[in-house]
């Protein structure tokens, strides 16, 4: 009896979510399902085929419906993996085009500094240039001053040796 009532209650389980997935059906035709079914489940002697039937239906139901739902989850890990791929190719293209301007501002960089050198090695040498100069300078001043003074005293001589 409790195994005619489990069974029962797995048939009314089968047939509501058959109901629930195929909506297509029609009111008729799920009255007369129902009546074949009751009919399987009222003979006895079939008993045990109709509980092999509904088992093999509802086993093959719930493969199928696993088979969907493994299938959408797939479709769905693919989508996903396919956003992720495009984000990181994304992310990747971005990557390269800084890692370009990081270079180029690397160069730049390296170039400004070798300009800055040479400017500074040029006031370098422009100012031991000026330095030179000066000292030049300074010497031209003291023989110029040397000269002036001789001058001068040539010319005492040569005034008192005319008078």
């Amino acid at each position: 009896m409790s195994s005619l009532l489990s069974h029962n209650k797995e048939q009314l389980r089968i047939r509501k979510t058959l109901s629930d997935t195929s909506p297509a059906s029609s009111p008729a035709s799920t009255k007369s399902l129902r009546h074949e079914r009751l009919s399987r489940l009222g003979s006895t002697g079939s008993h045990d085929v109709s509980n092999n039937a509904s088992t093999n239906h509802a086993e093959s139901y719930f493969l199928r419906r696993e088979n969907r739902l493994s299938a959408r989850k797939k479709a769905e890990e693919e989508t996903m993996n396919s956003d992720y791929k495009k984000m990181y190719e994304k992310a990747l293209a971005t990557n390269q085009r800084l890692k370009s301007r990081l270079e180029t501002s690397k160069q730049e960089l390296a170039m400004i500094q070798d300009q800055l050198q040479r400017a500074q090695n040029g006031s370098d040498c422009s100012s031991n240039v000026l330095e030179a100069e000066k000292k030049v300078k300074a010497d031209l001043k003291m023989e110029n001053q040397r000269l002036k003074d001789e001058n001068g005293a040539l010319i005492r001589v040569i005034t008192k040796l005319s008078k």
